[in-house]
């Protein structure tokens, strides 16, 4: 077994710049990219996810964005199906281990999903600050996000509105919602909040490029249909 030694230098989000995350989640994302090339060209599969994860924690340590005690970031809240949820202490901020469950085969469907996040939900979008070990021993990607001051949960029809206003159709009866481009899963009243503003926040929702198996991924993977 590796040794992994104490790497406790991850970057706060005080310590650098957006500029700084968005560089951090383009280089990792193209990690995994080139470990799955690599794979590719070698074994002629695209079922790398085991190696590219290897690569990134490989990548973490060697760069100084390996957090060895993710209590540093704060209070630890709550585990969701796939993440682990820390409140910042001082800061509007929320940490989110990402155990990578909604990423089948390889890695490329997990950093689209947080492009295309980012893309559309720009009021919560995700910056990557490194990698870490959950409380299950999994790799995670380290994710933050802002805060949101919400009064409460969004109700399905207020989500299928918001959606639908944003040009996502319902698609199996409100099993997911697509705009051709992309489809939305688990656009569920947990994952959606409505501000005190009274703005709707898609904090936490599933996204995959349309034609993409999408559903068939989703239902394999949800805990909701295990």
């Amino acid at each position: 077994m590796e040794d992994y030694g104490n790497h406790q230098r991850i970057s706060s989000p005080g310590d650098g710049t957006e500029k700084k995350f968005r560089s951090r989640l383009a280089e990792a994302a193209d990690v995994a990219r080139r470990t799955l090339e690599s794979v590719q060209a070698l074994a002629g599969t695209s079922y790398c996810k085991g190696v590219q994860i290897h690569a990134l924690r490989r990548y973490a340590i060697e760069t100084g964005c390996w957090l060895d005690d993710p209590s540093v970031l704060g209070d630890y809240v709550d585990r969701g199906s796939e993440h682990e949820v820390y409140s910042a202490r001082d800061a509007d901020l929320v940490f989110k281990l990402n155990d990578f469950r909604y990423a089948d085969d390889n890695l490329n469907a997990f950093f689209e999903r947080i492009q295309a996040h980012n893309l559309y939900f720009p009021d919560c979008a995700y910056d990557l600050i490194g990698f870490a070990l959950n409380h299950e021993g999994r790799v995670c990607a380290v994710l933050v996000q802002p805060f949101i001051h919400a009064e409460r949960e969004a109700t399905p029809q207020e989500i299928a509105d918001a959606l639908m206003l944003s040009g996502f159709q319902p698609q199996l009866e409100g099993e997911y919602f697509s705009n051709g481009e992309y489809d939305i899963f688990d656009a569920l009243p947990n994952n959606v909040l409505r501000g005190t503003d009274g703005h709707f926040y898609f904090i936490d929702t599933i996204i995959y490029p349309t034609g993409n198996e999408g559903y068939s991924t989703y239902r394999s993977l949800s805990p909701r249909f295990l």
